[in-house]
């Protein structure tokens, strides 16, 4: 446990929270992203089969997207400004948590507002629904990185990807 804590730069056990979260958040990726691929090929199997190949495919999904995360995470250890490798655990999570967050919430807006995948054309559809996740996205991440101790991370990222899309006026230092 102590070369986990040094590895990641854990100084307090409060911080080993993000790590968890990390682990849990990959394997329940990893549980849909392999229900979703592979539902209509399972779907005719016994249960015991079923949750044998499910377990064992969302094991090996679950390490591939470890491998990937562990990749990024050396890439972006050093571009973005983090005091501590654990601090990159909860960035990716505020990353997932707003996306997701901010993707289902625009189902429920669509749907008040009477816009249907089904009853309207397609590329209007999305025009509009990424229209509506777009600001929604940029609270929530500002909301979830406070949440998760990041508040100064994503202020900051908040307002270069604003600046970038034209708004620099609005935050003059």
């Amino acid at each position: 446990m102590e070369a986990f804590k040094k590895r990641w730069q854990i100084q307090q056990n409060w911080q080993l929270i993000f790590p968890l979260l990390g682990i849990i958040s990959l394997f329940f990726s990893g549980y849909i992203i392999f229900k979703g691929l592979f539902k209509n090929l399972l779907k005719d199997t016994s249960a015991t089969t079923y949750y044998l190949i499910t377990l064992i495919g969302t094991l090996i999904l679950s390490y591939i997207l470890l491998r990937i995360t562990l990749w990024f995470f050396k890439k972006l250890e050093h571009r973005w400004e983090v005091s501590y490798r654990w601090e990159l655990i909860a960035i990716f999570l505020v990353f997932a948590l707003t996306g997701s967050t901010a993707a289902r919430l625009s189902d429920p807006v669509m749907h008040l507002l009477g816009m249907h995948n089904e009853t309207m054309n397609s590329g209007l559809f999305w025009t509009i629904r990424i229209l509506i996740i777009f600001p929604v996205y940029q609270v929530l991440l500002i909301c979830f990185g406070w949440l998760f101790g990041q508040f100064n991370f994503f202020w900051k990222f908040e307002k270069k990807m604003l600046s970038r899309l034209g708004f620099k006026r609005f935050f003059k230092e």
